[in-house]
């Protein structure tokens, strides 16, 4: 799991969020960090759809995979299951201001990369799970397997 946050404090042409340009950044240091293929579950936010991004995708195919998740499906996303442990967490947080609250994210966000199992959970949850394809040495998404069977994949 990698994650960048940045506050926003309402400076003049400060940016309220992350744009294509630091999600394609955060991307290629995940990429030499990880040092082997990245796998992304993605809702359909309007910056995941913007040509550049999607350039950059096609681009790097070698490495890059994208699953495109249906429009309004929070229960496939597991993203969703990692912000309900971060704000179960902070929900009850008298922060001073804004830095503090930042702080108190990052720190819970860095405890659940230590914590595969729980990141595994929140993936579990949508029903959907990993499975290595050895062939291709790739990793795909896809519902989760049963005892007697393995469904279909979504790519």
């Amino acid at each position: 799991m990698f994650h960048s946050v940045r506050e926003y404090r309402g400076r003049k042409g400060e940016p309220k969020g992350i744009g294509w340009r630091d999600l394609r950044n955060l991307l290629v240091r995940a990429h030499i960090q990880i040092g082997g293929p990245i796998v992304l579950a993605w809702d359909n936010l309007r910056m995941h759809l913007v040509e550049p991004l999607c350039e950059f995708i096609a681009a790097h195919v070698d490495w890059l995979t994208v699953v495109q998740l249906p429009s309004h499906s929070p229960d496939l996303n597991p993203q969703e299951g990692i912000w309900s442990l971060v704000k179960r967490d902070i929900g009850n947080l008298a922060a001073a201001d804004l830095s503090q609250i930042t702080r108190a994210v990052k720190r819970k966000l860095k405890m659940l990369q230590y914590r595969p199992e729980v990141i595994d959970g929140c993936l579990a949850g949508t029903g959907l799970a990993l499975e290595a394809e050895y062939a291709a040495g790739r990793t795909a998404i896809g519902p989760a397997r049963s005892e007697s069977k393995v469904a279909g994949q979504i790519r």
